[in-house]
């Protein structure tokens, strides 16, 4: 709505400076075309405008970096220009000055501007007096490798409102996928698609911080996809996220902290499987006949069937099935000393 606002204020500021000038608010010493064409004008600098809010519209991925890479790009590039001029003017006539300028300033803009933009991932380049912060969730962020994108847990895990870190997926890594997805094998194809349809249900959360990161070409070299992930993780401080076993022990050796899925999995694992054995103490009826209910020490609901006449006596129970539910955890069982 901001922008907008400030759009339309744009506009109509626009449009009352082209309406002074062509009016003939603005004074010449000698006529000229804007003055004779005072419509033309009017309309052509209209258009000039709307061209103007319609390349910021258009140009929406706007990167701090690269911003403040071609601003450092032009001011290196001027300051060079001067001294260049500076140090050959005594050697140049003065009628040609200006074009020496012209020519020396232009390249030495352009390499100065080129240079910068193709290692900005390399350097932090900031515009004086201004620190541009930007508000990461959570702490460090979480790189995801093409085969944590393929198994699709992740999403679900984001859902809980469990990861509150940025996820970035690497450039390199979602041309992985994009290949696997593009693959003559009909399983391996499903697995692609799969793949991008976790991204883009990822990006679609409005919860959670998940982008693709653009890599430079220092990055898409000849390593494989591990090592460039490990390698990313060391310049982003971030720990990568992967089902990948043989990865997992790669990051780990060069000191990268890995989040194996599967890991993960098997923590939440339910404490008590069926068979298993629990002591509870007998406190009230059940919601059934017969049932009595009690609680273990952590508040987990103990549900026994034939329980209900001995509220107040310690059983051993043993698990006979278990209920996981957002709103906990529930244990249903027998009496360990009745028969089966």
């Amino acid at each position: 709505m901001t922008l907008i606002v400030l759009r339309a204020i744009f506009i109509l500021v626009f449009a009352g400076g082209l309406a002074t000038f062509v009016s003939g608010g603005v004074d010449f010493e000698d006529p000229t075309i804007f003055e004779q064409y005072p419509l033309i004008t009017f309309i052509s600098g209209m258009l000039l405008a709307g061209a103007v809010v319609a390349a910021d519209v258009l140009l929406r991925p706007k990167r701090i970096e690269a911003i403040s890479a071609i601003y450092f790009g032009i001011v290196v590039g001027v300051i060079l220009t001067i001294l260049l001029v500076q140090a050959i003017r005594p050697a140049v006539p003065d009628r040609y000055e200006a074009i020496m300028t012209t020519l020396l300033a232009l390249p030495t803009v352009y390499l100065c501007v080129s240079l910068l933009l193709q290692t900005r991932n390399d350097f932090r380049f900031v515009i004086p007096y201004v620190e541009f912060v930007r508000e990461l969730k959570g702490g460090t962020p979480l790189l995801l490798d093409s085969s944590a994108l393929i198994d699709g847990r992740i999403a679900d895990v984001t859902e809980t409102h469990l990861i509150d870190s940025e996820l970035i997926v690497p450039q390199f890594v979602l041309l992985e996928v994009q290949e696997i997805a593009d693959s003559s094998d009909k399983n391996r194809r499903a697995r692609g698609r799969r793949g991008l349809e976790v991204l883009a249900r990822l990006q679609s959360d409005a919860n959670i911080d998940a982008r693709v990161l653009d890599t430079h070409e220092g990055m898409i070299g000849a390593k494989q996809v591990d090592s460039r992930l490990v390698d990313l993780a060391k310049e982003l401080s971030g720990r990568i996220v992967t089902n990948d076993l043989s990865l997992q022990k790669v990051a780990s050796l060069q000191g990268v902290a890995c989040v194996n899925l599967n890991d993960v999995a098997n923590a939440l694992k339910p404490r008590f499987l069926p068979g298993d054995q629990v002591r509870i103490r007998v406190i009230k009826d059940g919601e059934s006949p017969g049932q009595g209910v009690g609680y273990l020490d952590d508040g987990t609901m103990v549900v026994c069937e034939n329980a209900a006449k001995r509220k107040g006596e310690e059983l051993d129970i043993i698990v006979t099935s278990v209920l996981q539910s957002s709103g906990g955890r529930m244990l249903f069982g027998r009496d360990a000393n009745e028969p089966e």
